[in-house]
Formats: C-alpha cells, structure tokens, sequence
C-alpha cells in the first residue's frame, strides 16, 4: 500500500489515458490518491475525476500561489466558500513561488496567511508550495504557526538547514517526490537525515518525474521509485517505507 499525497492527474496531460494511468497506479500498490487544488479554472476537472473515482481519490482546496494575481479576493472567496461543503481533506496547494514572479508577493503572503486560518477555522492540515521563498515562507509560518496548524511541504527539495526549520514546526511533514532520484539534486543526502516518521511520498504528476523516466510525463504508478530510493537512503526494504509513509499520510489527512 503507498498513498500518492500529491498529483494531479485530472490536468489536460492525462485526458486521454486517464483510466490506465489509474490502473496503473492501482497495480503498484497505490491505494489512495490525493489531489491538490490549483485555482478555480481547474475545479471541476477535479471535482469531475473525484466523483468517477470516490474510493480511490481524495481532494485538497485551496489557491496556488502561481494563480495569485489580480482576481485573488475573487478565487480566496471561492476557497472559503467550498470549504463549508466539508469535501475536502486540506487547504492547498498553498504557499509562495517567487521563481516565476515577485510582483504578486504581497498578494502571495496575504493569501497564504488567510488560508491558513481556515485551515485551523476547519482543523484541516495545508499542503504547502515554496519555491524560491523558504525564507519569505519560514517568516509567514512562524507568524500564524501553533498546535492547530499542521501539514506538509510538498515537493520538497530545501537544504539540512531548511529540512530543520521545517521540521521544527510540529505536526509538519516532508512530501518526498521524483527529485529525490535526481543525481545531481543532493536531496537523498538532505532525506538520509530526516527522521521516516516525518515523510510521506508523492509524485506531483504530470511533473517531476522520477529516474529512470525523468523528461517524461510523471504519472501515479511511478511513486514507487520514489519508494525504491527511499528504501535504498534508509537502508531498509520497499515495505517499510511504504508502512511508515502510508501512515504518516493516513494520520495527517485523516485517511
């Protein structure tokens, strides 16, 4: 059993295939799927693979920090407004990206803090986004961070002093994908010192794919080479990995 805490398979990029890729994931162990939100422009895509696959697939609300720009009262209204439905088992994806661009960054920091809020209002855990802003990032959190707020870093891919800080934040896990397969990335020797109890896996699909299928489309099924290398970093076996991340996930979202 392995938990996928992070993919978005009902994006454009598996219209067609859609069904496979989920037999995929089915025939690797895959048991459960979790699916961050976006914005509103990808709702009902969402909402429509959940409802054909409601055993399997569990989704997340919230605004991604890329989708921050001049509508945002317009899309946080939307995220408050479908958390009342209680359908959904997090805030997020959530966060700050400042790689692509800073000129929202104040917008960014306002909604992250407001739906972090809800998060607590709700007592449901977030999934965080942070690119380029781990500082900017650590500064919000220690601002609204107390023993409501919980989570996890999704993707993450921060240096020893950063996976400190970030674990230093109780009840907050560390979402492992494809880029802990990446030779030259240095994040098995970042992982090899987290404590297993503090991870889950994810694949981020359709990105980041993992070795040996890096450059193509990331997919679900292949969460277990993620497994695979974490078994190798820990020194252990493919079970054990997939017991404690399975566990952590299930504990988290209250799965």
């Amino acid at each position: 059993m392995i938990i996928d805490t992070h993919t978005h398979l009902y994006l454009k990029d598996f219209k067609e295939d859609l069904d496979q890729v989920i037999q995929n994931a089915k025939e690797e162990g895959v048991s459960q799927i979790l699916f961050p939100a976006i914005d509103q422009s990808t709702h009902q895509d969402m909402m429509d693979v959940v409802a054909q696959y409601p055993d399997l697939i569990k989704p997340m609300i919230g605004l991604h920090p890329c989708s921050v720009k001049e509508n945002v009262k317009g899309e946080l209204a939307f995220v408050e407004e479908e958390l009342k439905s209680g359908k959904y088992i997090a805030v997020g994806e959530i966060g700050m990206d400042l790689y692509w661009d800073k000129s929202f960054k104040k917008q960014q920091e306002e909604a992250f803090l407001q739906q972090c809020e809800w998060a607590k209002d709700y007592n449901l855990p977030i999934a965080i986004h942070v690119r380029d802003a781990f500082p900017e990032l650590f500064e919000l959190l220690d601002q609204t961070h107390d023993e409501r707020l919980k989570g996890v870093f999704h993707c993450f891919s921060g240096d020893e002093a950063q996976m400190e800080k970030a674990l230093g934040y109780e009840g907050f896990y560390l979402g492992i994908g494809g880029v802990v397969t990446f030779k030259n990335a240095g994040l098995d020797k970042v992982v090899a010192n987290a404590p297993l109890d503090r991870l889950m896996v994810e694949t981020d699909a359709p990105y980041l794919t993992p070795v040996p299928y890096r450059g193509k489309r990331n997919e679900s099924a292949y969460v277990k080479y993620v497994v695979s290398k974490l078994a190798e970093i820990f020194q252990t076996d493919v079970k054990e990995i997939s017991r404690v991340t399975t566990q952590n996930a299930q504990s988290l979202f209250q799965l």
